[in-house]
């Protein structure tokens, strides 16, 4: 497999948008406050705020799966559970990290299209106030999911209103939300603050961005200790302003718009370029930048051998193959006249 050639393994893969870049530059001179106490994290809260409304609480990491983590611990108690699917980033890729830092129990439900539903929520709502059973306590859901679809804006309220009637908060891991954002052609508020969620987990780094996340308390009264979580996390930034600086033009400018447009349509192009090779089965609704697809098993080991992706599911032969904000339509166009040559 060769990982050096351009491919479609993840949008992580790809490189810093050359405007994120300059803006690390931008900020490289000079002396400022470390810890978060300079102007340029105050102006990142700031936009923040005016996406997700004033009352928003915005705390800087460094990667996602912190974000997640210390998010989830900052709403939860060690005896609680959390509902997510069972593609959810933190219960298949963060190592066990929700479980230890938190101390909750994950609770998995089996999600065909990687979105939960209160019906398959329901099946771990039991044993509340019962001292022997982890007591169910946050919903975490991912926009857009790991399976590359979204939620409907009522899907999420629905979820949301169920959790608060059941005394629980509702976290959207938001890797790739701006992704979500772009292809329901939504202000982020709409599907997050206004639709109930609790606590956002902001990702910017598939992005376009070089490192760093944030968590967004949406209620405001969860990051009360926070501080103290993030430092004893060990995302406590010194020279925060290298963040910061980079949400400044990720949220000015629509930088962020531009970036999930771009990958959203190759994952599209892709979808239209595929449709001419019948032994290629798209398995999931290709909603965001995230293509699902059942491929002939005798081709996988070449095909890798020029394009770097990842199989999800090699009992099936279904590959992932994720686009990114630099994916030209000549990546496309070439990967897919490979995938022919090779049938």
């Amino acid at each position: 497999m060769n990982t050096s050639k351009r491919g479609f393994a993840s949008d992580n893969n790809s490189g810093v948008h050359p405007n994120i870049l300059a803006s690390l530059a931008d900020v490289n001179s000079g002396h400022t406050l470390a810890y978060g106490d300079d102007h340029y994290t105050e102006e990142a809260v700031n936009l923040f705020r005016k996406e997700f409304g004033e009352q928003a609480e915005v705390f800087f990491v460094f990667i996602g799966s912190a974000a997640n983590v210390l998010g989830i611990k900052a709403a939860t108690q060690p005896y609680n559970a959390v509902i997510c699917p069972d593609t959810a980033h933190i219960n298949v890729d963060e190592c066990g990290a929700p479980e230890r830092f938190s101390g909750c129990k994950l609770l998995t439900v089996s999600c065909p299209d990687g979105k939960l539903t209160i019906d398959l929520v329901k099946k771990h709502m039991h044993g509340f106030g019962f001292q022997h059973h982890s007591q169910p306590k946050l919903i975490s859901i991912s926009q857009a999911t790991e399976l590359g679809t979204l939620y409907t804006v009522e899907e999420i309220k629905a979820l949301a209103k169920f959790a608060h009637e059941h005394n629980m908060y509702l976290h959207m891991d938001g890797a790739r939300v701006a992704n979500a954002a772009a292809a329901m052609g939504l202000n982020f508020r709409d599907f997050t603050t206004d639709a109930g969620v609790d606590i956002l987990s902001f990702g910017g780094t598939k992005n376009g961005m070089m490192y760093g996340e944030a968590v967004v308390f949406l209620r405001p009264e969860l990051a009360k200790d926070f501080m103290y979580t993030r430092k004893q996390g060990l995302q406590l930034a010194s020279k925060m302003r290298y963040i910061s600086a980079q949400f400044i033009v990720y949220l000015t400018g629509n930088q962020w718009k531009t970036t999930a447009d771009h990958a959203n349509n190759m994952a599209k192009l892709l979808v239209k370029e595929l449709s001419s090779v019948p032994q290629i089965k798209i398995t999931q609704s290709v909603d965001v930048n995230g293509v699902f697809a059942i491929v002939p098993p005798h081709i996988i080991e070449k095909l890798q051998d020029e394009y770097f992706f990842y199989m999800w599911d090699e009992e099936q032969s279904e590959a992932r193959w994720m686009t990114s904000w630099d994916t030209t339509e000549d990546d496309i166009h070439s990967f897919v006249k490979t995938i022919k040559s090779l049938l």
